[in-house]
This record gives structure tokens, sequence and C-alpha cells, in this order.
């Protein structure tokens, strides 16, 4: 192979990490421009405020062993927040699927996992957005970090993981889609069904018996339990972070994982 061979083909063979780089900031740059990451700040607001303004007092007056109402909530809240943004996660798939951009990606020079890696890592910095926005939210109504910062770093990357499980299945959903549009709003009832059917807003004692045992077992109540666990409370039934309480909520964020990241891969690599 000549210089000027080897030249050639190493231009037409882009940087794998160049070409995260220029995929993934075509996903946030648009989205800071045109003001869309404000839904990520927005929608963490309206969660507290839809769950706190009319339940506190109801709630506190039924009790659920806790000092305030808002650190019985707040991971609720945590678990809208990355819900929603996993929901915005399967509308962008969903678009470049049926805009025929994977298709293109596919006769080009790119790595199979590189157009998936992109997505989620945008989907990962308006998580962050979003999260951060749902914890300044839960301080304005008094929601407060208990134990020390081991247990609140626990809190931050748990919160993290659970966001990146749930947005990377929903870009495989949205990936699979013929439709954005009906994507989004068949993703939007299942976070709304297991959010109120769950313990997050109550506890378990609080449901009819018959449903009782879904309540308490579903994923959204054992994340909610886990995070109640890594947030403290200073009336001291938040329970303590241990391989018992947490083991459900790490085996259902494993489970999702599991099926999820095979289906993704193999995606990626059929679009070549």
């Amino acid at each position: 192979m000549t210089a000027t061979t080897w030249h050639t083909h190493t231009r037409a063979t882009p940087d794998t990490v160049q070409q995260w780089w220029v995929l993934t900031m075509r996903l946030i740059v648009p989205s800071v421009k045109t003001g869309e990451v404000l839904a990520s700040v927005l929608a963490p607001a309206a969660f507290t405020a839809s769950f706190y303004i009319p339940l506190k007092t109801v709630m506190m007056f039924s009790g659920n062993g806790f000092s305030s109402y808002a650190q019985y909530m707040m991971p609720l809240v945590i678990l809208q927040a990355a819900a929603f943004t996993a929901i915005s996660a399967a509308f962008r798939s969903a678009t470049d699927s049926v805009a025929g951009l994977n298709r293109r990606f596919g006769a080009m020079p790119l790595r199979p996992l590189v157009p998936v890696a992109a997505r989620m890592s945008a989907n990962l910095f308006r998580l962050l957005i979003s999260l951060a926005a749902a914890i300044a939210a839960g301080y304005v109504i008094g929601f407060r970090f208990r134990l020390d910062a081991v247990h609140t770093l626990g809190f931050l990357v748990f919160s993290i993981l659970i966001g990146l499980a749930l947005t990377l299945g929903a870009d495989v959903i949205g990936t699979l889609s013929k439709s954005p549009e009906a994507t989004s709003q068949a993703l939007v009832l299942p976070p709304l069904i297991f959010g109120m059917l769950s313990t997050g807003l109550a506890p378990a004692s609080q449901f009819p018996e018959w449903i009782q045992w879904f309540v308490r077992n579903q994923p959204v109540s054992q994340f909610a339990i886990g995070l109640r666990a890594l947030a403290g409370d200073t009336a001291g039934n938040a329970g303590t972070v241990s391989w018992s309480l947490m083991g459900p909520s790490l085996l259902w964020l494993a489970a999702i994982v599991a099926i999820c990241t095979p289906v993704a891969i193999r995606l990626s690599s059929r679009r070549a």
C-alpha cells in the first residue's frame, strides 16, 4: 500500500470518538437553540406541583411514616422526570428511523454502535438537566438529603442509572416504531399507570388489599423504596441501605438493561 493510498484510506475512516461527538452535537445543539431543553426543566416542576399541592394535606393526615410528604413523594418526582426523558428519547429515535437516517448511517463509514451511543449521550444530557430540576423543585417544597455524602452520591447515581435504563428501553421501542407521534402517546400511559399504582404517592397499605402485592413489588415502587433509603429521613422510617432492601430494585434495573442492550446492539448492527 502506497503512502497516498494509506492516507486516503485513513481519511475515509473517521475516528470513532469524533463520529460520536458530531452525532451527539447533532441532537444537543438544536434542542438548546430552540429552547427544547426548557421542557426538561419545566416538566419536573409540573410533576412536583401536581403531586404535592393536591395530596399533601390528605396524605399527611392518612400517615406515611415520614417527617414530611415532600420527603416521601420525592422519589416519584425523580422517576417521572426520568420517564419524561425516556419518552423524548423514544420520539427522537423513532424520528430518525422513520426519516431513514439509520439507513443513511448504514451507507457511511460509521461504527455500528455510534448512532445509538450518540442518542444515549444526548439523552443523558437531558436526563441530568431533568434530574437537577426535579431535585431543585423538591428542595422548594421541603425535601432534603438527610444522610451523609456517600448516600447522597448513591441517590444521584441510582437516579441516573434508572433514567439511563428507561431511555435505553425507550430508544429501542422508538427505533422499532413506524410513528414517532404514536410512540410518544403510547409511552405516556405506562409511567402514569405504574406511578399511580405504586408506593410513590402512598404506602401499599392504603390500597385495596387485592392489589397491594402488585403495588408493593412493581418496579416503580422498588425504585422509590431504594431512593428513599438513600435520601434518608429524620423520622427514621426510610429504611437502611442494604442488599435486602436494594436488591429488588437492582434486579429490576438489571433486567431492563439485560433485555434492551442486546436488542439495541442487534438493531444497530442490522442497519448496515
